[in-house]
């Protein structure tokens, strides 16, 4: 019925034997005072007596029940050879019959007491029968106890067997977000935690088959020219020159195609790096080392490439070959895009979510009705193979951070790609 790491038994456990705990202790209490009560009052009684005995006063005054009071006690005169400083009451029991004994001062001058013995069995059988109904009330409140555990055990997991059978009825044609309106308050953070998986499972799922079906489409269309060019080339003899030609566009073919199997061999090297064990890094730092190379770079094509980094240190715990990644993605497409002579800066702020690291460009814009980070989606009139932002995309997922892409808003023609870092696994450094 329960597993070795069972959370349901471990809570029943916990409750049963906390409520036996509570029981028992409010029995014993409870038994106690009604004990002590009765006790007192009998105590009471037998001095009582005493002190009207003392005072040559009626033993029992208007007592109404006077003869079984008289039937139940027994009055005697007791001298004790070394006086006794005040009363005493005890209990003594013989041949199954209890009796509640009183020793009080009569006449301290001669040192004679007056011992008042009084039966109480009666009392005491009512006060075993007492404790008896308890035990059995005891037994009944401790089997209510464990019907109630077990039963409100079975509703604290019903939400968690919705959830495990609303999942287990999911595969990657069919995956709907889980309604948190129909989960009790406490399991909304689960659900929607569950949905983001869902959501990002769909995205990977349709991302794949596009990765699939766009691998194919791409590898297809190259090899259906080197296989048509050398049709061509076998139709009839032709020059050295010719053939010459005809191989230096099939090895042209080929070189596209290795750059498409690169690529997804990046993929692939990508889904093993989301695998490495996150580190702390100064991500500033990461930023100033990726625009010194990128510098260089921009500099040769005779663009210009800014740096605008704010805080001065901000330490992140993350994969940092996916980051370098998506900065490298973000820095090779803006200096692609931008003409000669034009601006790319990198910069990066904080925000309410995080590090906002942003890569801003002059170049031609982008159709933001298109899905860019889908695979094998080009923009533009360079050339490319489409799985740069798609790569960026699955990095960014895996880091737990927010990517986009729009057009700039300052009219000025060009693209703004952003990274969002989540503040969550982040730190300011402190500033000297």
């Amino acid at each position: 019925m329960f597993s070795k790491k069972s959370i349901r038994k471990s809570f029943l456990i916990q409750l049963i034997f906390s409520s036996a705990i509570l029981i028992f202790i409010f029995s014993s209490v409870l038994y106690f005072y009604i004990e002590k009560s009765v006790y007192d009052e009998k105590k009471e009684e037998l001095i009582h007596y005493a002190k009207n005995i003392a005072n040559y006063k009626s033993v029992f005054q208007l007592d109404d029940s006077i003869s079984e009071n008289f039937l139940s006690i027994n009055i005697e005169i007791i001298h004790l050879k070394s006086p006794m400083g005040d009363m005493d009451v005890y209990e003594i029991t013989k041949k199954n019959q209890t009796y509640l004994t009183l020793i009080y001062p009569f006449k301290l001058d001669d040192a004679s007491y007056l011992k008042i013995t009084k039966n109480i069995t009666p009392t005491k059988r009512l006060l075993n029968k007492i404790l008896h109904y308890i035990f059995i009330i005891n037994i009944a409140s401790f089997l209510l106890v464990i019907l109630y555990a077990v039963m409100l055990s079975k509703m604290l997991v019903v939400p968690i067997k919705t959830l495990n059978m609303k999942l287990a009825n999911m595969n990657e044609h069919l995956m709907k977000p889980i309604d948190l309106n129909a989960l009790p308050q406490e399991f909304e953070p689960l659900g929607e935690t569950i949905n983001h998986l869902i959501a990002r499972i769909q995205n990977f799922v349709k991302y794949q088959k596009e990765l699939f079906i766009g691998t194919a489409h791409e590898l297809k269309t190259p090899l259906a020219v080197i296989k048509l060019k050398n049709q061509v080339t076998l139709i009839k003899k032709r020059s050295p020159e010719e053939y010459i030609d005809a191989l230096k566009t099939t090895n042209k073919t080929i070189d596209e195609m290795n750059i498409i199997v690169s690529n997804i061999l990046n993929i692939g090297r990508q889904e093993g790096a989301q695998l490495d064990k996150p580190v702390e890094v100064d991500v500033i730092s990461i930023l100033k080392q990726k625009a010194d190379d990128f510098k260089l770079l921009a500099e040769n094509e005779g663009k210009h490439l800014l740096m605008d980094f704010k805080p001065d240190g901000y330490m992140a715990t993350l994969q940092v070959s996916l980051l370098n990644q998506i900065i490298q993605n973000f820095l090779q497409n803006a200096l692609k895009f931008t003409p000669k002579e034009k601006h790319v800066l990198l910069r990066s702020k904080e925000d309410e979510y995080g590090l906002l690291i942003e890569v801003i460009d002059e170049g031609c814009g982008i159709d933001e009705s298109v899905d860019l980070f889908a695979p094998f989606k080009r923009q533009g009139n360079k050339s490319g193979v489409g799985l740069g932002l798609f790569l960026a995309k699955s990095a960014a997922d895996a880091l737990g951070a927010k990517i986009n892409i729009k057009n700039r808003e300052d009219g000025i023609e060009g693209t703004v790609a952003s990274l969002q870092l989540n503040s969550k696994l982040s730190c300011i450094i402190p500033r000297n």
